[in-house]
């Protein structure tokens, strides 16, 4: 089944929240979901940790460079979505996982330091993908947006990455204290107390319209 890897060389883009929301959507659509968490800082598994975990989500945590491929390759066997949250860094683990995926997210923030961070992303896509000799489909999903306004520097970044012809997804991870919240108490959207997190109504809406079109981009680069 479907593997997602969400991959960004440069810390705090967003990358672990988006791969996080994904997979909680998946899971609560009735999906079963292993999530690799392959970022040194384990911040999936820390949440795993926590109550309320969906049943139908699996964190494996003891992935090395030289075991992801074949972990990846046993947990698609099993799973409906299988969801690798990467490090930080541009590693040969990186690559490897880039390689063995389905679809490859690039979360970014509207900065000119984060869309750096992608384009070295975009390469090692490029050459994994030459490698395989296969296309190894992707997108930019623009993260950590405000719900109000777009910043001079967000579409900025938007506009180089149309130019560049980059895949980028419509739907942007917008900045709510409900995603922060999930990695302090655990559980779900759905499971946070509306009366000790705001507009979790807008986060659910926001994280289900983002993995619907995660899910239909799949799609459409199965066909």
């Amino acid at each position: 089944m479907p593997t997602i890897s969400f991959a960004n060389p440069k810390g705090g883009a967003g990358k672990t929240t988006t791969a996080l929301l994904a997979a909680i959507q998946l899971a609560e659509a009735g999906a079963t979901v292993t999530i690799i968490d392959a970022d040194p800082e384990r911040w999936i598994s820390q949440w795993g940790n926590l109550p309320g975990k969906p049943e139908a989500v699996r964190i494996i945590s003891d992935v090395t460079e030289d075991t992801i491929i074949d972990v990846i390759e046993r947990e698609a066997a099993k799973a409906n979505f299988v969801i690798v949250d990467l490090e930080g860094t541009a590693s040969l683990m990186v690559a490897n996982a880039i390689g063995m995926s389905d679809f490859v997210t690039i979360p970014l923030q509207g900065s000119s330091m984060d869309a750096k961070g992608g384009a070295k992303v975009l390469r090692l896509i490029a050459s994994q993908a030459k490698m395989a000799r296969r296309a190894i489909p992707h997108a930019v999903v623009l993260t950590r947006t405000s719900a109000a306004i777009r910043s001079r520097s967000l579409k900025n970044v938007a506009g180089e990455l149309e130019e560049a012809g980059v895949p980028v997804f419509q739907t942007a991870i917008v900045e709510r204290a409900a995603y922060r919240d999930l990695f302090d108490f655990g559980g779900t959207l759905l499971s946070l107390d509306p009366a000790q997190t705001s507009n979790i109504a807008k986060a659910i809406d926001n994280a289900r319209e983002f993995t619907g079109e995660l899910v239909a981009r799949i799609r459409e680069a199965a066909q």
